[in-house]
């Protein structure tokens, strides 16, 4: 079996992530990326800041694989016009498509994507996900929209093509995420 490609999408430095919950946050974003290099997962991330780039880190720092995603042109671009950093991924590739072009090639390129707080480019990606009928894993408390899922696929009201797992614990959801992928 092929190695699971995983996107991580979350709460960015530009969604508001205050000092106190990034520093909650830190050592939930370490085990999940710790729990995504133990699974032998391939990691994309759109090259991004806050909680993206948190589980990148700690995934790398673990031995696994990560491509960044960006919606800038070059790197140049991605530097000084968006202000992202390079150190949560082992390779860039640079869209030009902007945020919401980005995200498409993000969750397109995921066999899971996995919902990390976030605001309302996270539930872009979320939504995409969803309707593409990908396996999505919602990390509950974790924060921003990951915590209103629940309620934001009840209000929709619209079945699920794919599977939409919900966890607190990182390790738990990326093993259940894991073994839908490989069934």
């Amino acid at each position: 079996m092929r190695k699971p490609v995983v996107g991580v999408m979350g709460a960015s430095a530009h969604d508001a992530l205050t000092e106190a919950a990034a520093s909650r946050l830190k050592a939930l974003a370490e085990s999940l990326g710790a729990a995504l290099a133990k699974a032998e997962c391939i990691l994309v991330t759109g090259a991004t800041t806050g909680l993206p780039d948190l589980v990148a880190q700690a995934f790398r720092k673990n031995g696994g694989f990560a491509l960044g995603v960006s919606p800038a042109e070059n790197r140049r671009d991605h530097l000084a016009r968006y202000g992202l950093p390079e150190g949560g991924a082992d390779v860039i590739i640079y869209t030009g498509f902007g945020y919401k072009g980005r995200n498409v090639i993000n969750v397109r390129s995921s066999d899971i994507v996995l919902i990390v707080g976030g605001a309302t480019g996270t539930l872009n990606e979320f939504t995409i996900a969803y309707d593409e009928g990908k396996i999505i894993g919602v990390l509950e408390g974790s924060g921003g929209v990951a915590d209103h899922m629940r309620e934001i696929i009840q209000f929709c009201n619209k079945p699920a093509v794919g599977c939409v797992l919900f966890d607190r614990d990182p390790v738990s959801l990326v093993r259940r995420c894991v073994d839908v992928f490989g069934s």
